[in-house]
């Protein structure tokens, strides 16, 4: 069968009577008589080519086609709900967030941007990252909600977009703690020759540290350039370099003692931005986030 074959009143019948378990219900909530909805099933199973229900007494069982049939109807006609709810300016049930991230954003700092939601059993998330020209593309094409995102966006004139300011976090240079306990570094003076990890250089942070860095005649030993804020952390705690990033990428190697900050950049911090469409249907738990008041930390 051919998705232009499936008659999408037969499915939602069955959608209403695997829900409720009851052809007479189901018959009720839909305003017609049972003997409609059997026939609106039956041809439905004959489409398919297989039973969806067994009868065992009054009640109906799904068959195991019929629940892997039900799975997928829960979620087309779920959707539907929701996207008449965002419509109608109220949302019923389940309230789906599509978040994407820059993939040099840390992933810290998107765990502490959402954790709001995460006891709510209301909302469902879907996290995406990339670079922030194909996000933005999506964004427009409404596949995402909201793009979080440590640049702004360049004015666009086909698109009006909303920038947000999140807040801002300092840069910090940041070592093992079994070498660096207690010492601090001059940034950047003190780091010529020093093995250290940096941002990579499509990170905007890169070139004002390389600028700060050209103009006091320093030149450090550049052991890796990373991209990805997950993996430059996973090489300040590991590797015994120094390692340039912001405090919120390796928030719990500081805590448990594992890293130490040497140094601050005080010229340089990273900003956070939320980009979103003009949203006439908006989204409560998404507006919550962003109408918070920026945070900066040191």
């Amino acid at each position: 069968m051919k998705l232009d074959q499936l008659n999408f009143h037969h499915l939602f019948y069955f959608w209403r009577v695997a829900k409720l378990g009851h052809l007479t219900r189901a018959a009720e909530e839909l305003h017609t008589s049972q003997s409609s909805v059997s026939a609106q099933v039956r041809q439905l199973e004959a489409r398919i080519g297989e039973a969806l229900f067994v009868r065992e007494g009054r009640r109906l069982r799904l068959t195991d086609t019929g629940q892997l049939v039900l799975a997928y109807a829960e979620n087309i006609f779920g959707l539907g709900q929701e996207m008449l709810g965002r419509l109608q300016g109220h949302s019923a049930g389940v309230t789906r967030l599509r978040v994407g991230s820059v993939a040099t954003l840390s992933r810290n700092y998107q765990e502490n941007w959402i954790r709001p939601l995460l006891a709510d059993p209301g909302v469902v998330l879907t996290l995406e990252s990339g670079q922030l020209e194909g996000l933005i593309k999506r964004l427009v094409q409404h596949q995402l909600d909201v793009v979080l995102a440590n640049e702004t966006v360049p004015a666009d004139s086909e698109h009006s977009l909303h920038c947000r300011f999140l807040g801002s976090q300092s840069i910090s240079l940041v070592g093992p703690a079994v070498r660096w306990q207690g010492k601090t570094l001059r940034v950047p003076e003190d780091l010529h020759g020093m093995d250290i990890a940096l941002p990579g250089p499509r990170n905007a942070l890169r070139g004002q540290f390389d600028a700060l860095c050209g103009a006091a005649g320093v030149v450090p030993r550049v052991r890796a350039e990373v991209d990805d804020m997950a993996m430059l952390r996973l090489i300040a705690r590991d590797s015994g370099w120094l390692t340039l990033l912001p405090g919120v990428v390796v928030q719990d190697e500081l805590r448990a003692g594992v890293l130490v900050s040497v140094g601050q950049l005080e010229e340089l911090s990273e900003r956070f931005y939320a980009i979103t469409t003009p949203i006439r249907h908006q989204i409560d738990a998404l507006e919550r986030l962003i109408a918070r008041e920026p945070t900066s930390t040191a």
